[in-house]
């Protein structure tokens, strides 16, 4: 099987490793150079609103699938006509919006912060009065890893907010006092078979996430399974989702939804019987879903900018390094290293070895 992936980041190289093991060959479109997927098939250099490199897609593999939310939903819409794309448009039309994601998730029943839609200076100061000080103000599309949203903790923060930000439609969403930050990635089959990983504990910085460790027996998983359940139903979901949550109060509440493979699931990579990566190939391939089952103790540390030396990564018992191939540039995500340990005391001895290095 041939399977098309729209992008050619870290993820859709990932999805490759995963599934080159199953005899699976991949092609990727995605307008960069120096895509870093392209090592491990074929490139289709294009736009992704480039209709004839598009049905050059459709027609050389059996499935496509895509690795980030920037794809516009048509690009998904245009490729259903002639081969089966999961996620569906849909699933990615909601997600990639901001303002069409919370109120899924208000019509769901599931808990969010206070929000407001704003398209202007003046809905901005009208949202503000309503929800209050502090607020988090985020573009509606495109933004991540920290860009694309600012804080507005004082009167003066809000006073040209909306221009600060491109005056591009925004949502504001009220403060979450929140004790902690959690992500539930699951897997959703053609057939609707729905499985959980479990839920992994997130630490950001400077808006981009930097450590994840897999939870085990947490008090949460089915109230975050439930949730997560609405949402894969409500889009007829196929493939790997992952659900952020706030811990409020001792219960959930939303933050976003990312319709792929996750940063925050890298660590199933070696830290469960079957990743998310594979899993989310069984899934649009319409093959049996694998087992979520963790496996030891395990966690994720994202590498931002540069990676460590090799050597130094590779010195540190239970851990896997994983390079992306991609050229250091501050911000960026250009690899992580995932853990997996017999137990939380030796898991958590390996990752202040590994914070050291990225200290250094």
């Amino acid at each position: 099987m041939k399977i098309g992936v729209i992008g050619g980041g870290q993820l859709g190289r990932m999805l490759a490793l995963a599934g080159t093991p199953l005899g699976q060959q991949f092609a990727f479109l995605d307008p960069a150079p120096d895509a870093c997927a392209q090592a491990l098939g074929e490139h289709i250099r294009a736009d992704y609103s480039d209709t004839d490199h598009l049905r050059q897609l459709a027609d050389e593999v059996d499935v496509v699938t895509f690795e980030f939310e920037s794809v516009p939903a048509e690009t998904v819409a245009f490729l259903a006509q002639f081969v089966p794309v999961y996620p569906n448009a849909e699933s990615l039309r909601i997600a990639r919006d901001r303002w069409f994601e919370k109120s899924m998730f208000q019509d769901l029943g599931i808990p969010t912060p206070e929000f407001a839609d704003i398209q202007s200076q003046e809905n901005l100061d009208a949202a503000v009065k309503r929800i209050g000080l502090p607020a988090v103000m985020k573009t509606r599309t495109l933004g991540y890893d920290g860009k694309g949203q600012k804080v507005l903790r004082h009167p003066d923060d809000v006073v040209g907010a909306y221009a600060e930000l491109g005056s591009v439609p925004c949502i504001l969403e009220g403060f979450v006092p929140f004790t902690g930050e959690v992500s539930l990635v699951a897997v959703r089959a053609r057939d609707g078979e729905t499985r959980f990983y479990p839920l992994v504990h997130n630490t950001h910085e400077n808006g981009i996430l930097k450590l994840s460790v897999a939870s085990t027996a947490h008090p949460l998983q089915a109230l975050a399974e439930d949730y997560v359940s609405r949402v894969l139903d409500k889009l007829d979901y196929v493939g790997v989702l992952a659900f952020e949550f706030f811990e409020v109060d001792g219960g959930l509440k939303a933050n976003e939804i990312a319709p792929r493979v996750h940063n925050s699931g890298h660590w199933t990579i070696e830290g469960a019987e079957c990743s998310q990566f594979e899993n989310h190939l069984r899934a649009i391939a319409g093959l049996p879903l694998g087992s979520t089952a963790k496996v030891g103790e395990s966690a994720m540390l994202n590498f931002i900018g540069e990676v460590p030396a090799v050597e130094a990564v590779s010195a540190i018992k239970h851990c896997h390094l994983h390079h992306y191939g991609k050229a250091f540039k501050a911000g960026r995500k250009v690899g992580h290293a995932t853990l997996r340990c017999p137990d939380m005391e030796a898991l958590q001895a390996r990752i202040a070895e590994v914070e050291a290095l990225i200290g250094n």
